[in-house]
């Protein structure tokens, strides 16, 4: 596929999609919810070894029995849709750099948990002869249908192009699509473009060239489980974004540039339902920590355009002082 140019959005149409996204953020938070404020079930609470959490749109646990997984058994309240596949969503897995692969992935790395004041969770890996870093990992819902997850690794020897690969898995999710700078799928202008099978079975979307060099420095060529991934067109930002036409739901995973160097996924109909983050891409020394951010969304009815616009809004969100 052939990049296009990427001509700049009008100036207006902008600020048009970014205050729909901001409305549909509020009517996703809501003043209230079910009767009751809305910061009073954007909260997990202790469960046995993991956490549950109702937000009145979204249902299920984290970390259920302990394990080192994200969101499962995530459930729509409204019809009680299962909306996640086994191993979750927002769930660490791949640990990757220049030279290794950490295991099988962060599901079988030993961690522990702990309930912060605000109904936050922290998730804590630490580091052992098999994981030459320290990680952490704190859960925050931001409204009923909007999670925001920082995970933070700290080297405990120098570490070249380190990656933490952050998976969702969907389950009523068919159609996948990634938010490029620009093809002639797009007219080559910036859009979201969908993963079809036409394209390959294993598809990832870098963030620029470096990137794209990154992806093909034999990392995934790692058992277990190798995977061949044809490289997409440039990130427009790491968006990733599928839909369930039957259920009306549209699920988002998104990051800030700086902090996510790729977006993969098969193509739509492919079993995995799978989106994924490439987080950090960097190189640490010795006792160097660093941080990503990265955000779940899950809403009725949200357009092209409104879930660019959401994206959008998230990224304007950050550069906001707390």
């Amino acid at each position: 596929m052939e990049l296009g140019d990427a001509p700049m959005r009008c100036l207006g149409w902008r600020v048009w999609l970014v205050d729909v996204a901001v409305v549909v953020v509020l009517a996703l938070s809501g003043a209230a919810w079910g009767g009751q404020p809305a910061a009073a079930k954007l909260a997990f609470v202790a469960e046995g070894k993991g956490f549950r959490f109702d937000t009145g749109l979204l249902r299920g646990s984290l970390r259920p029995g302990g394990r080192s997984l994200g969101l499962a058994a995530v459930a729509e309240c409204a019809s009680g849709a299962t909306l996640s596949g086994a191993y979750g969503l927002f769930s660490h897995y791949r640990l990757l750099d220049a030279e290794a692969r950490y295991g099988g992935g962060a599901w079988d790395w030993s961690s522990t948990a702990r309930l912060l004041p605000d109904g936050a969770v922290e998730a804590a890996w630490e580091a052992d002869q098999g994981h030459p870093f320290s990680m952490k990992a704190v859960y925050r819902w931001a409204a009923p249908g909007t999670l925001d997850v920082t995970t933070t690794v700290e080297a405990k020897k120098d570490l070249s192009r380190l990656e933490v690969f952050l998976a969702s898995y969907f389950v009523g999710f068919p159609v996948s699509l990634v938010y490029v700078k620009g093809c002639p799928e797009t007219g080559g202008r910036p859009g979201l473009l969908e993963a079809k099978r036409s394209f390959a079975v294993w598809q990832m979307f870098p963030r620029d060239e470096a990137a794209a060099k990154l992806i093909g420095d034999g990392r995934w060529k790692r058992p277990p489980s190798p995977v061949d991934w044809r490289v997409m067109p440039f990130l427009a930002g790491p968006l990733g974004v599928r839909r369930s036409a039957k259920l009306g739901l549209t699920a988002l995973v998104m990051a800030p540039p700086q902090d996510c160097f790729a977006v993969a996924t098969p193509y739509g109909e492919e079993g995995h339902g799978s989106l994924y983050l490439s987080l950090f891409g960097l190189d640490l020394k010795k006792g160097d920590s660093a941080s990503a951010r990265s955000r779940l969304v899950i809403a009725r009815g949200l357009s092209d355009d409104q879930a660019i616009a959401l994206y959008d809004a998230y990224l304007e969100e950050l550069q906001k002082p707390r």
